[in-house]
């Protein structure tokens, strides 16, 4: 499953495996013991915010790799590595903070804690975004808190590759893959899977959503919070929602962004497979916005137009790859990253036209894979890799990802095969015990009802398709607002694009109020061409890993 935009905003860094580690011959064993102790696990997790409460963190200035600039503090917290033995080995998150400003005479409500997605995206960023005009009100009256989840950045790096080997050009895809070409891709899977063993070893079970929970657990007590005010995006919505059907009473205030639908029988093959069809339209969405401004770019009046002048493309990096690494796999990821967020469309369709007129720099610019990020990519894969392996059952048969994915490529063909190579890994992991997924908005008559919590979703999310925010809005119960955005297909709703989406949010989080069960708002408005000259078509964007 591949997610959120918000991937793009971490720098790079040279990462280090930060946990001793054992041979690859103990991952299967490990978690047998653990999958059968879910309420030692429960019971460790709850041990381990206790003592993080009575300890606190102590912010201080941040490491320079973090590149995180003054007023953002950074802290590190240590978590269980396996919480069913919360007195074993432990593992570092690394957290960042700005405290809140107060502007206006504000009173502080407490810390907002922020995860971005995946799995695999850091959000150490996430203070930054303080002094953004969306986020003003907010960040002056809570505390922004951002940290990198277990495997991901500096928290316990997970790796499964070396990471060289991503930045290796040009890559050739072919549009319908031959049963050679398959079998060349399940190789690589079962290799991949291999490696990611051989790499973390014993450690390797324990990255899980349901782990990432109670970290999450963990991380609100060291803060002092006796309730959790949370953000989250993409996979951050699923992360939120097992928090919520967890931890209903230690919830004040939770927005869910751009919904993954949480319904067990779905996560996560089937939640891939439903992701194809929200490809396919906003791929349409593109084509037919390239169409409506032929006179800018000259790449056809109509969506299919638009298309062939792609395939031409293609072709043609396909015969002679662009500036020597660019092939159709690189092409393939760039425009891949129109489906996720329409503010690339012009840079991507001037690319397009540029190298059609004999000019190969920006789409070079824009598609090439930024060999300083080589590492940062890698480990996102890895973690993503993990957790989702990790955390259900995936199809062991090859014949059962065959036949759904040839079936899906009939009629959505731009993402189908992608995604499934990506994800094959999970027909082959070496993880013997695989977690059971959480039945979200189960109800528990010993725990306390959940407060009201705020989805927000774009209508024609290709990412995470709509479904899944109605899904999770059901799950929830009567106390989750709706919010969506209608007519739009970008993922990550809130935060600046949609001045009516963000004042939902903003009232929710200030106030905790809601304005009804399903709210709507127009969509932001599209973006505006740009000129084969503009210099911001040539804008380099780095191609970063999938995060849910």
């Amino acid at each position: 499953m591949r997610t959120t935009p918000a991937r793009h905003a971490a720098a790079a860094a040279a990462l280090t495996l930060a946990l001793t580690l054992c041979t690859a011959a103990a991952v299967t064993a490990a978690p047998a013991a653990a999958a059968a102790a879910p309420d030692a696990e429960s019971a460790g997790a709850d041990l381990a915010a206790r003592r993080a409460a009575s300890t606190g963190l102590a912010f201080r200035a941040c490491p320079a790799v973090e590149a995180l600039p003054d007023p953002v503090r950074c802290a590190t917290l240590r978590v269980p590595l396996d919480y069913a033995r919360p007195g074993g080995p432990q593992i570092a998150l690394t957290v960042s903070r700005v405290p809140a400003s107060r502007a206006g005479g504000a009173a502080r409500q407490g810390a907002l804690v922020h995860n971005p997605g995946g799995p695999g995206a850091s959000g150490m960023y996430f203070p930054l975004l303080a002094g953004l005009p969306a986020w003003r009100r907010i960040a002056a009256a809570y505390d922004l808190v951002g940290y990198a989840p277990r495997g991901v950045g500096r928290s316990a790096p997970l790796s499964c590759q070396d990471p060289a080997a991503r930045t290796a050009g040009p890559t050739q895809v072919p549009v319908r893959p031959s049963p050679a070409y398959k079998e060349q891709r399940r190789a690589a899977a079962r290799a991949y899977a291999r490696g990611c063993a051989e790499r973390a070893g014993a450690a390797l079970p324990y990255y899980t959503t349901l782990n990432n929970v109670r970290d999450l657990h963990v991380l609100r007590a060291a803060l002092g919070e006796e309730k959790l005010t949370f953000a989250g995006a993409s996979y951050g919505t699923y992360l939120g929602a097992v928090y919520a059907t967890l931890h209903p009473g230690h919830v004040r205030r939770m927005v869910l962004d751009s919904a993954v639908n949480p319904d067990p029988a779905r996560v996560w093959y089937r939640n891939n497979l439903d992701q194809a069809p929200g490809f396919e339209r906003r791929w349409l969405d593109f084509r037919t916005w390239v169409a409506r401004h032929h006179a800018a770019y000259g790449l056809g009046s109509t969506p299919a137009a638009v298309q062939a002048s792609y395939e031409r493309v293609r072709d043609a990096v396909a015969r002679t790859p662009a500036g020597g690494n660019i092939g159709t796999g690189e092409l393939h990821a760039a425009y891949l990253e129109t489906a996720y967020r329409d503010e690339v469309w012009p840079e991507r369709a001037a690319a397009l036209a540029a190298f059609l007129r004999g000019d190969p720099d920006p789409l070079t610019g824009q598609a090439a894979p930024d060999p300083a990020a080589a590492g940062e990519a890698e480990n996102a894969t890895a973690v993503y890799t993990a957790v989702l392996c990790n955390d259900a059952s995936w199809p062991a048969d090859w014949a059962t990802w065959d036949r759904d994915h040839t079936e899906l490529a009939r009629t959505a063909p731009f993402e189908t095969w992608s995604n499934a190579f990506l994800n094959l890994p999970c027909a082959s992991w070496p993880v013997r015990a695989r977690q059971r997924p959480v039945a979200v908005g189960t109800r528990s008559a010993r725990l306390p009802r959940l407060p009201r919590t705020l989805i927000v979703a774009a209508e024609r999310d290709g990412a995470t398709p709509y479904p899944g925010a109605l899904e999770l809005q059901r799950r929830l119960g009567t106390e989750a607002a709706l919010v969506t955005e209608m007519g739009a297909g970008t993922h990550g709703v809130f935060g600046g694009r949609n001045d009516c989406v963000d004042r939902h949010v903003e009232r929710y989080l200030l106030t905790g109020d809601t304005s009804g069960w399903r709210v709507t708002c127009a969509p932001h408005p599209e973006p505006a061409p740009v000129s084969l000259d503009d210099r911001a078509a040539r804008a380099q964007g780095a191609v970063l890993p999938p995060v849910v």
